[in-house]
Parts: structure tokens; sequence; C-alpha cells
């Protein structure tokens, strides 16, 4: 049995804004990882830097411009690296509908409730970014 993560929350902003944020290295950055490389396309490569201790690595398994991004974990760590997470959007009348999941933990041991806190928290952080221009500064990110 494996374990998953979901989240679901209303960004007021255009698609291409939240796709460019979820997607393209020089926004990730903004609101997730402390350095980030990458193309948002399929087969391509992500380097997802945090510290020299956790500089991880995924490849893009899905993506439809403007829709959706899925990256599936290649280097990280035991517990991250057989999921697949992902940012799928909807356009709705007032933002734009983000459906995010966190998938494939083979334990819901300590990292799992931990990566699940840090979701939530960095979502936030995403949705402040997009609607009100904050950037947290990377150390003070769950």
């Amino acid at each position: 049995m494996s374990h998953s993560i979901y989240f679901n929350l209303l960004i007021h902003s255009d698609k291409f804004s939240v796709y460019r944020a979820v997607s393209e290295p020089e926004h990730l950055a903004n609101w997730w990882p402390l350095k980030c490389t990458g193309i948002p396309k399929e087969g391509e490569k992500y380097n997802f830097n945090f510290t020299d201790d956790y500089d991880w690595y995924a490849e893009v398994k899905s993506v439809k411009h403007g829709e959706h991004i899925h990256y599936k974990m290649t280097k990280s760590d035991a517990d991250w690296d057989p999921t697949t997470f992902g940012f799928d959007l909807e356009e709705k009348d007032n933002g734009i509908y983000l459906q995010f999941f966190h998938k494939d933990w083979v334990e819901s041991n300590t990292n799992f409730k931990h990566s699940s806190f840090c979701w939530a928290m960095l979502l936030k952080g995403l949705k402040d970014y997009l609607e009100k221009g904050i950037i947290v500064p990377f150390k003070d990110r769950e």
C-alpha cells in the first residue's frame, strides 16, 4: 500500500503565471528550493537544490503547457525516491484551481508526515508569491 499527499487551492492569478511558477526554475526558486535547473519538457531532468546535502533530481514524467506538470523523483532520499509529485491547473471564474499531489510514498512515516506539513506551508508560499508578489527567503521556508 502506498501513501499520498493531496492539496487543492484556488490561486487568484492567471493560468500561465501559475504554470510558470510550478515549472520554470527561476520561479520555483522563489517559493521552494534554494536553486533549481530544468526545462519543462517530458523526459527532461530537474535539479532541486536545497543544500549540499539535499541536492535532489527529478524527471518530468508528464507536461502540458499551461495545464499540468508531473515530476518523478530520481535522486533524493529513500523516502522520496519512489515518489511522483505534480500540479494540475484548472481555470475557474475567480482564478486557477491548483490540484497538487505527491504520491507513491512507501511508508506513512515521520518523513511523509513532515513532507505533508511542508507542502502545505510551501503551497501557501506559492499562493502568496503569485497573488501578492511575496518571496519568503529560503532560510524561512519550511
